[in-house]
């Protein structure tokens, strides 16, 4: 099981929302805080990113911007440039990409920007740890590069198919960014919490089969032997990266999967309990309790909204 796909899956509830923005300079556009993970990739031309504390830092294209709270930021041909606020896109039914146009007589840019909706009540701890501004340069990340070149060309012209394209390719940049992020982290000497455990061989082995099989009855001796550790070494490693014991966070998870599974299936309740290693649903529903705040029951009558207690 990849690790990072799972985990983004559990958390997404909701449609990816992003606009064409074409400008021409002079132009200076503040992005108001929104809901969601938002995001702002240069794809033609050049822009500053204006960061609400900080320098000034100049894009180039291909680079790409990731805000993990939605916080306001600002974008401008040139940071003495006077700024207005964004004006989001109208969407059509069904439309996830919007435009939006800014009128000038100098250079040219293209961007697209948005957000990806995110759950916030149960956030993955690997999101956690991202900063609250990420930058990520064409010249560091080869495979978003390229990515992002192609979402240029598509958003070029209206080609056929293109309504099925650009969306797929703008889902896929998360996954690419993050990746980034983590490889980026990876290179340093020092790989600190999650980008650590999933490039560990051994701690991001044992992530990867504790999301394959959530419900097995998994000891920390078990993991341990699995990827050539002993059970206290493996016990110490993966709470060093992970934040938190082995078994900790297989609970963690096995809740997690239960409310993705009573927000998107019918299935009965005895069988979400199995398939997060439950062997009763009385058992199951007093963890989840616990864990949400809410009996699961109600969980999936009220659509996946835990108790504010929670």
């Amino acid at each position: 099981m990849d690790v990072l796909t799972d985990a983004l899956a559990a958390m997404r509830v909701g449609q990816t929302r992003s606009a064409r923005t074409e400008v021409r300079a002079p132009w200076g556009l503040r992005f108001p805080a929104v809901g969601g993970t938002t995001f702002h990739v240069l794809l033609r031309g050049r822009c500053w990113l204006l960061p609400p504390d900080g320098e000034p830092v100049e894009m180039a294209a291909g680079d790409v911007t990731l805000l993990r709270h939605g916080n306001t930021v600002a974008l401008a041909d040139d940071p003495a440039t006077p700024l207005r606020d964004f004006r989001p896109a109208t969407w059509r039914t069904g439309q996830t990409i919007g435009r939006v146009d800014v009128e000038g007589d100098g250079e040219r840019a293209l961007l697209i920007c948005g957000a990806y909706q995110l759950g916030r009540t149960r956030p993955h701890p690997l999101l956690a740890e991202l900063p609250d501004l990420l930058l990520l340069r064409a010249t560091e990340t080869p495979g978003l590069a390229r990515t992002v070149a192609l979402l240029g060309e598509e958003l070029e012209e209206a080609r056929p198919g293109q309504d099925g394209v650009v969306p797929a390719l703008v889902d896929a940049m998360l996954l690419l960014i993050l990746r980034g992020w983590i490889e980026r982290s990876a290179r340093a000497e020092a790989v600190p919490g999650w980008p650590g455990a999933l490039t560990d061989a051994a701690i991001g082995g044992a992530l990867a089969q504790l999301h394959d099989n959530p419900g097995r009855a998994w000891t920390v001796a078990e993991l341990g032997d699995r990827v050539g550790l002993s059970r206290s070494a493996f016990a110490q490693r993966f709470t060093a990266l992970v934040g938190e014991p082995p078994l900790t966070y297989l609970t963690w998870w096995r809740m997690t999967v239960a409310g993705q599974l009573l927000r998107e299936s019918d299935a009965p309740l005895s069988a979400v309990a199995q398939q997060v290693g439950y062997a009763s649903e009385f058992a199951f529903a007093k963890a989840f309790k616990r864990e949400f705040g809410i009996a699961p029951g109600r969980y999936r009558r009220e659509g996946g909204v835990a108790s504010p207690a929670a």
